[in-house]
C-alpha cells in the first residue's frame, strides 16, 4: 500500500463506528452502494478483508480492528485541528482533555477541575471516567492531556508519563444530622457495629477506611459497598448508613447531601494525583490545575 485513501479510511471509520452500511449511510447522506464501494477500494488497498460477516451483519476483522484504532486517532486529532482552525487559530478557549479514575469522589474531581473553568483564561473541558488502566493507555495514545487519581502511576508499566502530587486529605465520617451530637459524643467507637456504606473493595479509599477501622478496633455493619461514589452519597442522604468522604469536600457534602460531620480521621491520609506525558507541565490549563490544587484545596485542608 503505497498511498492511503483517507476519503476510504473515513467512509471504513464510520462503518465501523456504527456498526452497519447502512447506519452509516444514513449519517453521511449516501447511498449503502456508495460506502460498499468504498470498502471495498479499502480492501484492495490493504490487501486483505477488513470487515468479516458475522451473520446479517459485519464485525471488525483482527486487521481491521487495528486499522480501526488508528482512524480513531486520525479523525480525532483532525478534529481538533478543526476546531482550532474555526476559534481563530488560538483565539478560542484552551482545550483540555482531562481522565478522571471512576472510584476517584466526583466532588474532588469538581473541586480540581472548576477553578480553571471559572478562571479568567477561556478553557474548554472534555472530562471522561475510566479505570486508571484504560485512562492511562488513552495519555499513551495522546487522547488525554491529564489523569486525575487517588494513586500514582504504577512502577514498571512502561510507559512513558510522570505523576505530579496534588496533596493529601483525611477522612471526614457523616451521618444523618438528626442524632449526630450523640454520635458524635461517642465517635469513633460510636461506629461500632453501625451501619456502613463504603466504596468498593477494589478503590484506594477503601483501603485507608478498612486500616483505619482495624487500627481503631471497629467493626462497623456494612450495608452497602459501590462504585459510584455519587450513588453512595445518595444512599447516605435516604438513611441506609454512615459514610466516609475527604475531608477537603466536606462542607459540600454537608450542603448538598444534607448531611453532618459526625468525626474525622486526620491520620487515614488519601493522596491524589494528576499524571501526564511530560515531566514538566507545559498545557497553560493544565499547570493552573496543580498548581491550585495544591494551594487552594488540599494546602487548605492540611
Amino acid at each position: 500500500m503505497r498511498h492511503l485513501n483517507y476519503s476510504h479510511l473515513f467512509y471504513f471509520w464510520n462503518v465501523a463506528r456504527e456498526g452497519s452500511i447502512a447506519s452509516a449511510a444514513e449519517i453521511l447522506h449516501l447511498t449503502p452502494q456508495t460506502i460498499s464501494g468504498q470498502l471495498k477500494l479499502l480492501d484492495q488497498s490493504v490487501g486483505q478483508p477488513l470487515f468479516e460477516r458475522a451473520g446479517r451483519g459485519l464485525v471488525l476483522s483482527e486487521t481491521g480492528r487495528v486499522v480501526f484504532e488508528y482512524a480513531e486517532d486520525i479523525f480525532s486529532v483532525g478534529a481538533e485541528l478543526a476546531n482550532f482552525v474555526r476559534s481563530g487559530a488560538g483565539g478560542g478557549p484552551e482545550l483540555l482533555r482531562i481522565g478522571a479514575v471512576s472510584t476517584m469522589p466526583k466532588l474532588v474531581v469538581q473541586r480540581i477541575v472548576a477553578p480553571v473553568m471559572a478562571g479568567e483564561h477561556a478553557v474548554h473541558v472534555r472530562c471522561v471516567e475510566a479505570t486508571l488502566d484504560q485512562l492511562l493507555a488513552d495519555l499513551a495514545l495522546h487522547r488525554l492531556d491529564l489523569v486525575l487519581s487517588e494513586q500514582p502511576m504504577p512502577a514498571g508499566i512502561g510507559l512513558r508519563a510522570y505523576n505530579h502530587r496534588l496533596g493529601q486529605s483525611g477522612l471526614s465520617f457523616f451521618g444523618p444530622r438528626k442524632g449526630a451530637a450523640a454520635t458524635r459524643r461517642g465517635f469513633p467507637a460510636s461506629l461500632d457495629a453501625a451501619p456502613m456504606l463504603l466504596p468498593s473493595k477494589h478503590s484506594v479509599q477503601r483501603r485507608h477506611i478498612d486500616d483505619w477501622f482495624e487500627a481503631q478496633g471497629i467493626a462497623p455493619e456494612v450495608v452497602g459497598e459501590f462504585d459510584d461514589s455519587a450513588l453512595l452519597k445518595a444512599f447516605g442522604e435516604a438513611g441506609f448508613g454512615y459514610f466516609a468522604a475527604p475531608t477537603v469536600i466536606e462542607d459540600e457534602i454537608c450542603r448538598m447531601y444534607r448531611m453532618a460531620v459526625i468525626g474525622r480521621a486526620p491520620e487515614a491520609r488519601e493522596s491524589f494525583f494528576a499524571i501526564s506525558p511530560e515531566r514538566r507541565l507545559k498545557q497553560d490549563a493544565a499547570v493552573a490545575i496543580t498548581s491550585m490544587a495544591r494551594e487552594d484545596l488540599f494546602d487548605a485542608a492540611s
